[in-house]
């Protein structure tokens, strides 16, 4: 407007509208080239800055399993593959097998998914379903809160408080109640110690629940509303579109949930070391005291004061690192297959 009475003053004519808009789209051209052209020179730095964080997390894999297979070689000379099924661990001999601590690891792990997964689920079900509006933001901050508490305050509460309480009101009436049961009373009997396999899983189990609990809840909010709706108006009940509709739908988000949680039991070491009991002996009772790998190497790493101890539980960790790689490889494979058939 003020360019059109500055050229009328001077007896200039007005330039058109038309030659107004094709200014303005030259200008916003020129600018959008340059902006492109500034974004094409910036692209070749952020394709290499990303290739050299994936290309990071790569080498500092390939080294992780280079220093344990070295520091594992004189045990593994030692005793061969025999060590992976020698439940013989006996340092003032220097005769070490693993095995008892492998099935302390997997048997915990076990546990804690067997009781943590159905109750994580039911939370998740619970706070995207059942709970009030109010009461959702405080449940799930508390279930955030119990994520970041270290282990090792899960570990002296298990052993303090838990331990003595589940040997009290627990431990002792179940292996009264099923003494005389043929399968039931061997896995749960023995004596009554309050610490061992069995509270291992327990404690486990709690450590784990956040991490399930949230990660199914945050699946479960991404379920379309048009969905459930959809069902609800069939005249399906809660638990019906829970099972037939969400839980289908956000299965492969359920199960990456699951195998994170399992992870992490599978590594868990001061919670693990503290309520455990640290056997070096299978037993067939849950309740009895046994030992995992994560434990074994925390409690004995310090006092290992020759090669071959050293190397010996420096091997437990490689088969630690085994382990999880095959479980969470098995994980990346069985999600792919649901993925593929809920393509189908």
């Amino acid at each position: 407007m003020f360019l059109n009475r500055g050229l009328t003053k001077l007896g200039l004519a007005a330039p058109s509208q038309q030659l107004m808009t094709d200014i303005a789209l030259t200008d916003y051209a020129a600018e959008k080239a340059g902006s492109m052209r500034r974004a094409a020179r910036g692209e070749p730095l952020f394709r290499g800055l990303t290739f050299l964080a994936a290309l990071f997390v790569l080498v500092l894999f390939i080294g992780v399993m280079i220093a344990l297979t070295m520091g594992s070689l004189p045990a593994i000379k030692e005793f061969g593959p025999a060590f992976l099924w020698t439940e013989t661990w006996k340092p003032a001999t220097e005769k070490f097998g693993a095995f008892s601590a492998i099935v302390g690891t997997l048997v915990t792990s076990f546990l804690a998914m067997l009781v943590a997964l159905p109750v994580g689920i039911g939370i998740a079900i619970f706070l995207t379903e059942l709970c009030p509006r109010w009461l959702r933001r405080p449940i799930g901050i508390a279930i955030e809160l119990l994520a970041g508490i270290p282990s090792i305050i899960y570990g002296i509460w298990g052993l303090f408080v838990f331990a003595p309480w589940f040997q009290l009101h627990l431990q002792e009436p179940i292996i009264e109640a099923f003494a005389n049961v043929p399968v039931l009373g061997t896995l749960l009997g023995g004596t009554a110690y309050g610490i061992g396999t069995f509270t291992a899983g327990l404690i486990l189990s709690i450590m784990i629940l956040p991490f399930i609990a949230a990660v199914t809840r945050d699946v479960f909010l991404t379920v379309p509303s048009m969905l459930k709706e959809a069902a609800y108006g069939l005249g399906c009940t809660t638990w019906e579109v829970m099972w037939q509709v969400v839980i289908p739908y956000a299965r492969t988000g359920v199960f990456g949930g699951a195998m994170l949680a399992l992870g992490r039991a599978l590594g868990e070491t001061m919670a693990v070391t503290f309520v455990i009991g640290n056997a070096h002996r299978l037993s067939p009772s849950l309740f009895a005291p046994g030992t995992s790998i994560s434990a074994t190497i925390a409690n004995e790493f310090t006092e290992a004061t020759t090669e071959l101890y050293t190397s010996s539980l420096i091997t437990m960790g490689l088969i630690l690192f085994f382990i999880t790689f095959i479980v969470l490889a098995t994980a990346q494979l069985m999600l792919r297959r649901l993925e593929k058939q809920a393509g189908k």
